[in-house]
């Protein structure tokens, strides 16, 4: 997307999804909004309706009727783009909506670019940086903690945060600044234990947000969880019974997945991407499931999870670590051991596996799971699991009430501001001169302001962050 060099264009584009539909909204935002489509509507003089009202009408091209529409009125500053604002909601037909939007066109409109509505609510200051992107999660939410993360920074939650610890700095950068302009004097205008005292606060604040950023990143794109083991470990029938229906083809014979099969599971609130895998063994003279093994090898390279099958018959718990250990070495992949069929084991065989469980839940999460993943009195349950995974990636739980960073642009920026904060540190335990702490404290303040946009940011970053959203936003 280009940051254009004319703000004066007066723009358009459908803001509901394309195809057919009840109703299309089409928006328009600049100083010719009300003139453009004022000359489509000739029920009234729009230029003399006031602000945030609904008029109902016929818009007309010549003799022609286009369509009878609701027109909603904005008045700049007062509208989401901090401009003059018509939403035009027409009946949803792909033809309709493209012949007023033609017409808007020819009248001068043009079409907008993707995020071009909010990225001139960002320049037109209605809403910072962060709160912009934040539009875009909210509409790209698929859950219910995606949803209330993507809310409250909307809403300034980040925002008020980052401003706290940016007005605290300024303060003490001004001071600095003030004695650098008497420095012939010698005087100390900044109190050196109160600016160390901040400096410890701001680390432990920014620390405590750049580590959210983990969980953040699991509410807004999901986990992968690859299901792996040998064949006719059971890895199909418990995706089955994740889902609660037959999706997954389940038999006595080996190798019957020769595909990955992906599924995607809500577990309270997060996204789960549940990839069942083809049974790994290390000898098959089947070319189709050569295929399948390798690309169960692929899916373990991008998963998060590992649910590691076994059927607990056939297991050796030294062996299965081994494996384990194999599979997740030099990946930032979190296992999980589940053991299969342990309703079929004896009763003195299951209170040896129950022993051996224990011990293995010292180093990972360990079930032992029933034949046909139902509820028994000697087995773990599918819901065990799912609770499992929760508490693998959101521990106790997501607590939407504190910010949570989801976006990788702050998080990178948490980092430097981080790294600033060290060289503050380094600088006061120094006693090194206040142009060069002062220095320090600006680089600080730099990557706090690149977060929100109180910073110049560059052309290029806003590009890229405006043109991932949809075309009417």
């Amino acid at each position: 997307m280009n940051v254009h060099s004319s703000w004066s264009d007066t723009i358009i584009a459908l803001a509901t999804p394309p195809g057919v539909g009840a109703i299309g909204v089409i928006r328009l935002s600049g100083s010719r909004t009300f003139s453009i489509v004022n000359q489509l509507f000739p029920s009234r003089d729009l230029e003399m309706q006031p602000s945030h009202t609904l008029q109902v009408g016929y818009l007309r091209k010549g003799g022609e009727i286009l369509d009878e529409v609701v027109l909603s009125l904005f008045r700049g500053p007062k509208s989401y783009t901090g401009e003059d604002v018509i939403e035009i909601s027409c009946h949803g037909s792909p033809y309709v909506q493209q012949q007023v939007i033609a017409a808007c066109t020819e009248l001068g409109a043009r079409l907008a670019y993707p995020g071009e509505f909010t990225q001139r609510a960002f320049l037109n200051g209605k809403m910072d940086l962060a709160q912009a992107e934040a539009v875009a999660d909210l509409i790209a939410a698929d859950s219910e903690a995606a949803r209330q993360t993507a809310l409250k920074q909307l809403r300034g939650g980040f925002s008020q945060d980052l401003s706290r610890l940016r007005e605290q700095l300024i303060h003490f950068a001004a001071l600095i600044e003030l004695e650098l302009d008497f420095s012939q004097e010698d005087v100390e205008f900044a109190d050196r234990s109160q600016l160390s005292t901040l400096i410890n606060e701001l680390n432990v604040a920014t620390a405590r947000l750049a580590q959210s950023f983990k969980l953040g990143n699991v509410i807004r794109n999901g986990v992968n969880v690859a299901i792996v083991g040998k064949p006719n470990a059971g890895k199909s029938t418990l995706l089955n019974a994740l889902l609660n229906e037959e999706r997954a083809i389940v038999s006595e014979i080996a190798g019957t997945t020769r595909d990955t099969i992906e599924e995607t599971i809500n577990i309270a609130g997060i996204l789960f991407r549940f990839q069942d895998t083809a049974g790994i063994r290390e000898h098959t003279s089947d070319k189709i499931e050569q295929i399948g093994i390798r690309k169960a090898y692929e899916k373990i390279e991008t998963a998060s999870v590992l649910l590691f099958l076994t059927d607990v018959r056939e297991a050796e718990a030294e062996e299965v670590k081994q494996r384990v250990k194999e599979l997740t070495e030099g990946r930032s992949v979190k296992p999980v051991l589940v053991f299969t069929k342990a309703d079929l084991l004896t009763a003195a065989e299951l209170a040896n596996w129950r022993t051996i469980q224990k011990e293995m839940e010292k180093e990972w999460p360990v079930l032992l799971l029933a034949a046909k993943l139902e509820a028994t009195e000697v087995a773990d349950t599918v819901d065990d699991l799912r609770e499992t995974l929760y508490k693998i990636v959101a521990g106790e739980g997501v607590d939407t009430e504190h910010t949570i960073v989801t976006n990788a642009r702050h998080h990178a920026a948490l980092l430097q501001v981080q790294e600033c904060l060290r060289e503050v540190r380094a600088g006061l335990d120094n006693n090194i001169a206040g142009d060069f702490l002062a220095l320090d404290i600006r680089r600080c303040l730099h990557y706090l302001g690149e977060i929100t946009g109180q910073v110049e940011v560059d052309r290029d970053i806003l590009g890229t962050i405006f043109g991932k959203f949809c075309i009417g936003k």
